[in-house]
């Protein structure tokens, strides 16, 4: 693989450096081909509005309660509500089944598309029913992706899609696109999440795509099934790029034909003299089987690398998992191997959007024919990603070969994806095709004591690894020709007998249909001229996930009742944090009272003593964290809005791991400082911002300080680039405040 760091231009079909500046021709890109059809204005950036929206029932309930407050009267484009994430959690009780027939009298109130549970997980049925070439979906999680499907996905927050909900645009500055060009073909044996993870240990830590189009083209394209092009698609959010984009051909063509939409196919290419920002040249011949250790995606080298000297790759691992963990609990990934140095794996997972597709099955069955996973440790579970792939599995014989085998095979559900199915025993070895690996996304609860190892790899190698009975195994080393793919007849009416379509057949006279705990947001503080902040919380780790801001797992049931789950705000990285954050938030709800506290009072006399004007009756005091780049990861707007209704009023940070993390920072009315002074802002100092609310509104450069040891000294922070309306919605406390004030 090479990353060319250089503009790149499309000359005689081939991708050439480009010596002048060319950026007009990025109009010829696929991207903004798509870009520019659905951008209804432009000014210094591009105002969009996407052709459906999707979320699932761990999302939706936020999001309609938001564009409900709002003033939302109907759904104004088609808004797919799938129920995959809490459809197994039986935490809570009823409170799961509560969510989902809240979302069936949403769509039938609002004009809405509701999926049953165990029917698809969400990115299936998007890929199954509403790509189309051409098209855009906007998705609350993160890995909304149908570029191969010539569909432009993009994953952001509840509050972006709230704004699609009341007839806004979605803003943004002209993206970069890096090219990614495809040669070879794929060695037997390798599949999509090993080409996946190499791009991602390619371009995570460098920030190769980070917020840019990835545009996949090149003649390696032709060697690859829609599948396979599918499963490598859905893990480009791992590389922190912003959308991604596919050439289609007669491969994508006759997967809409099977599908019942070819009408939704048209050819979408490259154009002569397209111009790119960057480009990767991908050879796919190159490509090993892969594993990305604990505890990220990018993590990642050959499998056959790691057998080599297995000793030292998981010592590394292992060292850097129980650093992250801050010494709450201990990683021991050196006791999986056994007295020959074989890697011994307890467990394996093939699920979700990236590895319960037809084709992966298919692959992991043929590999374990006449095989057995053993009597012993070893485990393995199989999910389909949609009740059609399901019926095609057994038409196709598949589902009996891989229970004959020794596996478990279950239905369509994300949960393992994210803590809720198929939790592994403390310091057990678990290998999934899954899209991530972040700490503790397997379900495991480090502040009780327990952990659990977990790499990535792809369907096809965990397969070889459990007909060894849990000995880590490449498929290659077993499979030495091209694995025979038999045919999925896709079954349509399965989705017309279950899955409610109300679009265009709104009933407003439909009674929204709310379990006990499901609760409105709760009113938040419109920002104050002056503000005084308490960091409540310091993290130095390089990275900080959504997990970590907020826990998946058995936390997703309490994601209909704001305040509930905020209990569990950092719970995992820093269980001091939620008692913190109150703490504050007692604080100004003592100011609002008219009175200050002793500590507080000494805060002002300190700028007082230091020239620095402030009447602390009239200044909301807030709670913030700072953090060197949070919100890597889901897309779920519940890592801000936890911090918000605990009251959360700024964010400091070396950097954003994500455009859609700032997003939610943004629309809870959470001010998303940048700073490269993080270590002048420890846990228990003030900042006092001065003026911050006019700053904000005028682009002003912003006024700051940090008390901290009897001293009020200056400290550099700054907003970042903001939308006028971005603005006025920091100025409003939050987005449900800004379209309110506005009626």
């Amino acid at each position: 693989m090479k990353l060319i760091n250089t503009p790149v231009m499309i000359h005689n079909g081939q991708p050439v450096n480009c010596q002048t500046d060319m950026q007009a021709n990025r109009e010829k890109t696929i991207s903004y081909q798509i870009l520019n059809d659905h951008c209804l204005s432009r000014d210094e950036i591009m105002h969009i509005r996407f052709d459906s929206l999707t979320s699932h029932d761990i999302t939706y309930v936020g999001i309609i309660q938001t564009a409900r407050a709002s003033g939302m009267k109907k759904f104004p484009m088609p808004y797919v509500l799938t129920n995959c994430h809490n459809t197994l959690c039986a935490v809570g009780g009823t409170i799961n089944e509560d969510d989902h027939q809240f979302a069936l009298s949403a769509a039938r109130k609002y004009g809405g598309i509701y999926v049953p549970p165990c029917y698809a997980v969400i990115h299936s049925y998007n890929r199954e029913m509403m790509s189309g070439c051409g098209r855009m979906i906007l998705g609350s999680d993160s890995h909304t992706r149908y570029g191969a499907l010539g569909t432009m996905g993009v994953g952001e927050g509840g509050g972006e899609l709230a704004k699609q909900l009341v007839n806004r645009t979605y803003d943004l500055a002209d993206p970069e696109v890096v090219l990614i060009w495809l040669k070879g073909k794929p060695k037997p044996g390798v599949g999509p999440h090993d080409v996946a993870l190499a791009l991602v240990a390619a371009t995570y830590a460098n920030g190769f795509v980070k917020n840019k189009v990835m545009e996949f083209a090149g003649p390696g394209l032709k060697n690859l099934s829609q599948d396979f092009r599918n499963g490598i698609d859905v893990m480009t959010t791992e590389t922190t790029c912003w959308s991604s984009i596919w050439e289609t051909d007669e491969t994508t063509e006759k997967y809409y034909e099977n599908h019942g939409r070819k009408e939704d196919y048209r050819k979408l290419s490259v154009r002569e003299g397209a111009y790119y920002d960057a480009c990767i040249e991908l050879d796919l011949s190159e490509v090993e089987c892969m594993i990305a250790l604990p505890m990220h995606p990018s993590y990642a080298l050959p499998i056959n690398e790691l057998k080599k000297d297995p000793r030292h790759y998981l010592q590394e691992a292992q060292e850097r998992a129980n650093n992250q963990l801050g010494g709450k609990v201990t990683m021991d990934l050196l006791s999986h191997l056994d007295k020959d140095d074989n890697v011994i794996v307890d467990q394996g997972i093939i699920a979700g959007c990236s590895g319960g597709v037809f084709e992966n099955i298919i692959a992991a069955a043929s590999i374990l024919k006449d095989g057995d996973i053993g009597n012993g440790e070893f485990k393995l579970s199989v999910y389909p990603d949609s009740m059609p792939a399901y019926k095609a599995l057994v038409e196709t014989g598949t589902v009996s070969e891989l229970i004959a085998a020794g596996a478990v095979f279950r239905e369509a559900f994300c949960g393992p994806c994210f803590g809720a199915g198929d939790t592994p025993a403390n310091n057990e070895f678990s290998i999934r095709h899954t899209t991530r690996n972040f700490p503790n996304r397997e379900g495991s609860k480090p502040n009780e004591g327990q952990i659990a190892g977990v790499a990535l790899m792809d369907a096809r190698s965990i397969a070889a690894t459990a007909r060894n009975q849990g000995v880590l195994t490449a498929a290659t080393d077993l499979v030495s020709e091209d694995i025979p793919m038999k045919e999925e007849h896709f079954d349509a009416s399965i989705y017309a007998k279950r899955v409610y379509n109300g679009w265009g057949k709104a009933d407003a006279e439909t009674e929204l249909r709310f379990g006990p705990n499901i609760k409105d947001w709760p009113e938040q503080p419109s920002l104050s001229e002056d503000l005084l902040l308490r960091i409540v919380s310091h993290i130095d780790d390089p990275v900080t996930t959504t997990d970590e801001l907020i826990p998946s797992g058995e936390t997703s049931s309490f994601r209909s009742n704001p305040l509930r789950l905020a209990e569990f705000t950092l719970s995992r990285r820093d269980p001091e944090y939620v008692a913190n954050a109150k703490a504050v938030k007692a604080l100004d709800d003592e100011r609002q009272a008219g009175k200050l506290n002793a500590e507080i009072s000494h805060v002002y006399e300190i700028l007082w003593k230091s020239g620095i004007e402030a009447n602390g009756l009239n200044n909301n005091i807030a709670s913030a964290i700072y953090a060197n780049k949070p919100g890597d990861g889901s897309a779920r707007e519940q890592a801000a809005s936890c911090q918000r209704v605990l009251g959360g009023g700024a964010n400091f940070a070396k950097e954003y791991a994500t455009k859609r993390y700032r997003s939610n920072c943004i629309n809870w009315g959470i001010l998303p400082f940048v700073s490269e002074e993080g270590a002048r802002l420890p846990k228990g100092s003030y900042v006092f911002l001065k003026n911050i609310r006019t700053a904000l509104l005028n682009g002003t450069d912003v006024e700051a300080y940090v008390i901290h040891d009897e001293t009020a000294e200056p400290i550099k922070v700054a907003l970042g680039s903001l939308t006028d309306e971005e603005k006025q919605i920091l100025a409003d406390g939050c987005l449900i405040n800004y379209y309110r004030n506005e009626q």
